[in-house]
């Protein structure tokens, strides 16, 4: 295998190398598009600080630190450990760019380690960049730091045809809005731009990206640093990147990464720069200047054409010969099957975690089986979701979801660790989640007195980062449909991680809103366009959002009616207005914050509330919008209008059929003893709209 990449890898080269003979022969006669990193993939930093030796205690902490790593990777996009005692430690790190899914990761992570072993054979400390990610590992603790190292500078081999003062301005003003973005307003420390430019480039695309462990002010000076040196680099190359282990960024005249920008700019206010007059020879008698253009076409030409053969002959035997052992792929989205094979866990695994399935282990149980504390043999602790054998989810439903969420990478939604599907069990593996879901604090009257302000302001802020990821940011634009505050679990610093993907459907990129016969969910959550009309959107999902965060605010249950001051029994979203309306809303926020929040801050994120609780669809905020209010102390809100209100019946909603309630209910668990489960992470059932 090694021999057959190596040759794999040698052919890309030569393959590589003579495209670029040709656009250096052919010059401004071929317009073509170069990437900056194709030439000379993978790039790798040796250093020669000391060697190991083969089957010594070093190699064996790599392999094992590398497999590590590369797991966690897929899940997380970085990662940093160490194993092993001095003088056998081993440090990484690794990270893969922000638009990457987690199978791309881990992939990419697994070949830079392998490139590592024959780039730098022995080499206790070695870098490789790859073009999704990086690596590093030594027996320096270099974590200890925020050192970026020296970084790789690779320019692309064109130059642009627009003025390079210009297109040069053009490039530091969109690295520096690129920065900016990445380090003030993205978990990620990542993001993506486009600039409009002129004819000939009409856009310039962007990307800064630093390690998440980075303050935003680190990543921010880490990301300068880089811009300042690309005035040493050439100039006006049609490309480029600056990385190093910490920060990098890249700019290219085409549309290099996935998914769609972080940013759209306008083009640069750029005074235009005359180009400069090049010297055109003289005509002379006798032709000599047409005679020394016939000669020189007369030897370059037969020269381009054989390289072009050569090239077509190489790329031709490359494409129909597969590697070794590798079928070729006709499979629509090949990542897919990765994504699941990487997840699977045998069955004797996950029942040594929990005592096969002791009752001692039994966390809860919800809508469609109990859920079990595991530990892992690695010491990771895990949430099992056992669903009951009477569950009529089917097997491909279930990949169908297992892809979806493997898809989905971010800090505030929860990680999927894998699933089992032996022995007629259907087991979903999640990361344990110790504060329980945030139903389980928040209506309970001592419990939610550990929810201060700034543990309950942290919730707003990472529910709304986490829809945005699903509505806007992510590779697949997710509509969740269920958020309410049982799916919203909590880590051990109390960080929202948005649960259960049951109810969730994909949209296209185009796509606004979708209709479906079957309406499902849990009332009190629901907008009213989707309860009564069956129309669902970002739109529904900013409305659920609007009435978590109400809950989040008054520690009021949205299922629970509240007597009002007329002594009329209302729901929640009536009640707030109420009160809002008469100036005096901070009587029914929770006393846990009442006494220590910011007064300015908590109205607005009342008004924020009132505002993704609207009727009409069209006047809620997008999740970007809402993160932005919250973000800012300048942004003036709208007022709102009176928000929708239900009608209770016996403690029931009753705007729905009957059988939709009892869907309703079973998707929730809240049919049975009214205990939540620890992790209670559903799977709800799928049906054809």
């Amino acid at each position: 295998m090694a021999v057959a990449a190596r040759h794999h890898r040698l052919s890309a080269r030569l393959a590589t190398g003579l495209l670029l003979a040709v656009a250096s022969l052919l010059g401004p006669l071929v317009a073509r598009r170069a990437s900056a990193a194709a030439p000379f993939l993978p790039w790798q930093r040796c250093r020669n600080s000391g060697s190991y030796a083969a089957n010594s205690t070093y190699q064996s902490n790599l392999s094992k630190l590398s497999a590590a790593v590369r797991t966690n990777a897929s899940r997380d996009l970085f990662v940093s450990g160490s194993t092993g005692t001095a003088p056998d430690a081993v440090y990484a790190l690794a990270l893969c760019r922000g638009d990457a899914n987690g199978s791309a990761c881990g992939s990419c992570v697994d070949k830079a380690f392998q490139d590592a072993r024959e780039l730098c054979p022995s080499d206790m400390d070695a870098a490789v960049f790859e073009e999704l990610c990086h690596i590093r590992y030594s027996d320096l603790n270099f974590l200890a730091t925020m050192d970026n190292g020296e970084p790789i500078n690779v320019m692309s081999p064109l130059n642009v045809t627009s003025p390079v003062a210009a297109f040069d301005a053009a490039v530091n003003i969109l690295l520096n809005a690129v920065s900016d973005y990445a380090a003030a307003n993205s978990s990620a420390r990542f993001a993506t731009a486009e600039e409009r430019f002129d004819g000939s480039n009409p856009s310039i695309y962007g990307l800064a990206q630093c390690t998440p462990d980075m303050l935003p002010a680190d990543c921010r000076s880490c990301l300068a640093s880089l811009i300042s040196m690309l005035p040493q680099a050439q100039p006006g190359r049609q490309g480029g990147r600056l990385s190093g282990l910490r920060c990098g960024i890249r700019y290219e005249v085409y549309h290099f990464f996935y998914g769609t920008t972080t940013l759209q700019l306008p083009a640069p206010n750029i005074a235009p720069t005359t180009p400069p007059v090049a010297d055109v020879p003289a005509a002379t008698s006798g032709g000599r200047t047409k005679n020394n253009t016939r000669i020189i076409l007369a030897i370059n030409l037969p020269i381009v054409a054989a390289v072009l053969l050569i090239n077509i002959v190489i790329l031709y035997l490359c494409w129909k010969r597969p590697a070794r052992g590798h079928a070729p792929s006709n499979i629509a989205y090949p990542e897919d099957a990765e994504s699941i094979d990487s997840l699977l866990f045998h069955i004797s695994t996950l029942r040594a975690a929990t005592d096969d399935f002791a009752e001692c282990n039994r966390l809860g149980e919800g809508g469609f089986g109990a859920v079990y504390k595991g530990v892992l043999l690695d010491g990771q602790e895990i949430a099992v979701k056992r669903l009951s054998q009477s569950s009529e989810q089917g097997i491909q439903e279930l990949k169908n979801e297992l892809i979806l969420v493997a898809k989905l990478q971010h800090k505030n939604l929860v990680r999927l660790v894998g699933v089992c599907l032996q022995e007629h069990e259907k087991l979903l593996v999640y990361e344990y989640m110790p504060n329980r879901s945030i139903d389980t604090i928040l209506f309970d009257p001592e419990k939610r007195k550990d929810l201060d302000w700034e543990r309950r302001f942290k919730l707003i802020n990472g529910i709304a980062r986490g829809l945005q990821y699903l509505h806007e940011d992510s590779q697949l634009k997710v509509i969740h449909r269920d958020l309410k505050a049982s799916n919203v679990l909590l880590d051990s610093d109390y960080t929202p991680k948005i649960s259960d993907f049951g109810l969730a459907r994909l949209f296209g990129r185009d796509q606004s809103r979708e209709v479906t016969n079957r309406v499902v969910g849990t009332y009190g959550y629901m907008a009213p366009e989707y309860a009564m009309r069956g129309h669902y959107s970002m739109k529904s999902d900013v409305f659920s959002f609007g009435v978590l965060i109400l809950e989040i605010l008054s520690g009021r249950s949205s299922s629970t009616s509240f007597s009002s001051e007329q002594s009329v029994s209302v729901d929640l979203l009536s009640l707030v207005w109420q009160h809002w309306t008469t100036g005096t809303v901070m009587e029914i926020m929770d006393s846990s914050v009442r006494a220590n929040a910011p007064g300015d801050q908590l109205l607005k994120c009342v008004h924020i509330g009132l505002l993704c609780v609207q009727s009409n669809p069209d006047d809620r905020p997008m999740m970007s919008t809402v993160n932005v209010m919250l973000s800012s102390s300048i942004v003036s809100l709208r007022a709102p209008l009176k928000p929708v209100l239900f009608i209770q019946q016996s403690g029931d909603y009753s705007t729905m059929e009957s059988e939709s309630h009892r869907t309703a209910s079973q998707s929730t668990g809240n049919n049975k003893s009214g205990a939540m489960s620890l992790n209670e992470v559903t799977i709800t059932e799928l049906e054809p709209r």
